[in-house]
């Protein structure tokens, strides 16, 4: 595993993933899922959230599994997401008293979406950063 490969990809995914976030819950989905309090912090702890969580597929892709395409790492990241999303929001939905049914539906639908279109942005560009054709 190339060390470049594996930052480069991992913080691009994770700033795609981090404006999809925006897109689908600051914008499209607002009105749908609370809102967290405006503040520089709360950005700032979003933005490494999706940063770690860019790093974590760009890790798994370049060294587990040497996905180095577009195609192939939507697929793997909608199978992550897919799982990711359950194991997180059937714990929301025991422990958050205002998760309901909808939102986790919603929620998962939009999670797995995010997922793969970051997976796919990190799977292409570290095919292109370790010199393999698309």
């Amino acid at each position: 595993m190339k060390a470049k490969t594996f930052i480069v990809a991992g913080l691009v995914g994770g700033i795609v993933n981090w404006l999809l976030g925006w897109l689908f819950y600051g914008i499209l989905l607002k009105d749908t899922f609370p809102q967290p309090a405006e503040s520089t912090n709360t950005m700032i702890f979003i933005l490494l959230g999706c940063l770690t969580f860019g790093l974590f597929i760009s890790y798994i892709y370049n060294r587990w599994a040497q996905i180095s395409t577009a195609a192939t790492g939507a697929k793997a990241g909608a199978i992550i997401g897919i799982f990711m999303n359950l194991f997180y929001n059937f714990f929301n939905l025991a422990m958050n008293p205002e998760m309901t049914t909808k939102m986790f539906a919603i929620d998962f639908v939009v999670s797995v979406v995010m997922t793969a279109i970051t997976g796919a942005v990190i799977g292409a560009l570290s095919g292109k950063l370790n010199g393999k054709p698309e």
